[in-house]
């Protein structure tokens, strides 16, 4: 008989719906049954596309004896980390504290006043290498909360009074300068793989904060030296078993340092992110791989992860049935020599392993391979190749696929907003601009209420429960000011004004800092704040770079003041720890370069008018704005008082509402941004 989660929206949730284990939604009246029946809350945190959620799962919570432990002695509460990031960040963190390290799943027992005191993330069925098993942690807690109440009331305190006393005062002690950013460019520097390109070892993220950061100091300064790195990672994150080299986009991440074993869930907010930093790069260097990737990348998002109401689904799974029943991480994905001769015959089979690094051994499990695109595959016959990679591509598609998480999260379809907007006008594709507005009128539609308040979540159309967190109000108002800047259409830089101010009015902390969680929202056992990146940029950073661009585009001081006040964090971080908070570095590239305020007017229609808006959307300028419409147009702040020059169009280059002389000539203008 299905649990209370089958009531819930969350994919995630809806997996253990069936469990034997007695779920609780994460819910007041779940910690009122803990305090009736007088036993500890077991949180049980994870999603959906997480290999090992769904191994401890199979393990434990789908284990009658083991479930029958979970509802005898505790309430079980399962929380999706998507739909509320903000439980799981505090929980998080009190982990970390504990262990010194975290992951998912994330196992946390709780005392009814949800006050952490015994923590995990995965624990095996029976005991292995050096772990408890499952049920002797189960039995372990039961006995010391029966047993030693006091000594468990005493963790829990000292546990809360820690978070509590982590408040972060980093903001408003001035904005981060040249000198700042220097330092932040060595510490990465020192932490570059220069053989395989990005940063640290195995595990390897795809750096793509770092990556912005990096190209926007190269345009605002000329180091050569950020160019290479973010133009060489870009490269070796391409060429690599990280990207799909059949279908398009980017796994996780990769288990080891070159790229070449991913971990293979896609998540949308990587792919935006990534798609965006691809685009730039082009716009940079005009690199026909940054180009291919970037196009691919955005295809990717289309085809695979759009709903059907026309916003983005959060994830693909790694694992997928590997034709026998059974479901197993990079199935859809891996090739053997033999499945390439199967598809292609010996002849074009041969070609294709040696192109795709395809080896009798394998570079992955079970003598198969992951798809990469080695150095010195070198040029071969064009046709052939685009023959091979679509035979393929048409025989995995017969394939099982890997599950998806189809919730659409307000704050990464934000960032697909973004990364659809600026792909489709730098490379002349009006559908994937399309794309883009389809999913911002859902956000509006669906996500937003009257008073402009966001709701985190919504599933096949219908909007979830949990309100929105700062990165959702930040990355929606991102995605919205770079679908105003591509379209001209007004409305969207307005919509991103609302959620701004609801920024200003409900996330700001004194002396400039912010919260993840509004004013009003649930009262967490500490409110959390993380101005570092993680997956994505945190939802401080996020705040600043939108506010700061609303700024440039209104003229607004309230924003421009709340932008400066934020980037106090990167002032105080950026030399410290580069690495995470990317985000925050490019912002504050931006604040020093500007940001660029570009006006263009003329009628929408006219050849000139055009060519000078392809010139400003080309504009390297860290963190320009655009405005491009009808002189004084009422759409943006930015073209009022903007007269044409004898008569023809024309395109006003500001800076804090201060302008050089109007320019008439597109060359003229590449040359001024």
């Amino acid at each position: 008989m299905p649990n209370r989660l089958a009531h819930e929206t969350s994919p995630y949730l809806l997996q253990h719906a069936d469990n034997p284990v007695d779920w609780w939604p994460w819910s007041a009246e779940a910690f009122e049954e803990a305090r009736r029946r007088d036993v500890p809350v077991l949180l049980s945190v994870g999603y959906s596309s997480c290999h090992w959620c769904h191994v401890m799962a199979h393990e434990s919570f789908e284990d009658d004896a083991t479930a029958a432990l979970v509802n005898e002695h505790f309430v079980a509460v399962k929380v999706d980390r998507e739909e509320r990031p903000d439980v799981d960040a505090v929980y998080m963190e009190a982990v970390q504290a504990a262990t010194g390290q975290g992951g998912w799943p994330m196992t946390v027992f709780l005392t009814p006043d949800a006050a952490p005191f015994y923590f995990g993330t995965y624990f095996p069925p029976e005991p292995r290498h050096g772990m408890p098993s499952f049920p002797e942690v189960l039995e372990g807690v039961r006995d010391a909360w029966t047993g030693r109440r006091e000594e468990v009331g005493e963790v829990a305190d000292r546990i809360v009074k820690d978070l509590a006393g982590r408040s972060l005062a980093f903001g408003g002690d001035g904005v981060p300068g040249e000198e700042e950013l220097a330092q932040a460019l060595l510490g990465l520097t020192r932490e570059y793989d220069a053989t395989r390109g990005g940063f640290g070892g195995a595990p390897k993220f795809p750096p793509s904060m770092a990556l912005e950061f990096l190209l926007r100091h190269h345009a605002r300064t000329g180091s050569e030296g950020a160019l290479q790195m973010a133009t060489d990672t870009c490269e070796a994150m391409a060429r690599g078993g990280i990207y799909d080299q059949l279908g398009g986009g980017f796994a996780r991440y990769a288990v080891d340092r070159a790229w070449v074993v991913p971990h293979f869930e896609k998540m949308l907010y990587d792919n935006a992110l990534l798609c965006r930093v691809y685009a730039h790069l082009w716009k940079t260097t005009g690199s026909d791989l940054a180009r291919r990737v970037a196009l691919e990348t955005a295809d990717f998002l289309v085809r695979e992860l759009r709903t059907p109401e026309g916003g983005f689904a959060s994830a693909l799974d790694a694992d997928s049935d590997d034709g026998t029943g059974k479901h197993v991480e990079g199935a859809f994905y891996v090739w053997t020599p033999g499945q390439l001769a199967e598809v292609l015959g010996e002849e074009d089979a041969a070609l294709a392993a040696a192109r795709y690094g395809v080896t009798e051994d394998g570079t992955f499990e079970h003598g198969s391979s992951v798809l990469q695109l080695p150095q010195g595959a070198g040029p071969a016959d064009a046709e052939r190749i685009a023959s091979i990679a679509a035979r393929l591509l048409a025989a995995r598609e017969e394939r099982a696929r890997p599950g998806r998480d189809d919730k659409v999260v307000a704050a990464w379809n934000g960032l697909a907003i973004a990364a659809l907007a600026e792909t489709g006008a730098l490379f002349d594709r009006p559908d994937l601009v399309e794309r883009a507005t389809e999913a911002a009128d859902l956000l509006v539609r669906v996500h937003m209420d009257e008073q402009a308040r966001l709701t985190r979540t919504s599933k096949d159309g219908r909007a979830g429960t949990n309100a929105g967190v700062l990165e959702d109000y930040a990355d929606v108002a991102e995605g919205f000011l770079a679908l105003a800047a591509v379209t001209g259409e007004g409305a969207w830089l307005e919509f991103a004004g609302f959620l701004l101010d609801i920024v200003l009015d409900r996330f700001v902390a004194e002396g400039g800092a912010l919260y993840d969680t509004a004013h009003d929202a649930e009262a967490l056992i500490r409110r959390p704040q993380d101005p570092t990146d993680n997956a994505a940029p945190s939802g401080w950073t996020a705040a600043a770079g939108a506010l700061l661009s609303y700024a440039a585009q209104t003229g607004s001081e309230a924003h421009r003041a709340a932008a400066e006040g934020a980037l106090g964090v990167v002032k105080a971080l950026g030399p410290r720890a580069p690495r995470f908070i990317g985000w925050g570095l490019a912002v504050a590239e931006a604040l020093l370069d500007g940001p660029r305020e570009i006006a263009v007017v003329g009628a929408p229609g006219d050849e000139a008018f055009q060519e000078l808006r392809r010139a400003a959307l080309l504009a390297t300028a860290p963190g320009a704005v655009l405005a491009a419409g009808t002189p004084d147009s009422e759409e943006f702040p930015l073209l009022k008082d903007r007269p044409l020059v004898a008569g023809r169009p024309a395109v006003y280059v500001c800076r804090h509402f201060t302008c050089d002389a109007p320019v008439t000539d597109p060359a003229e203008l590449r040359r001024t941004l």
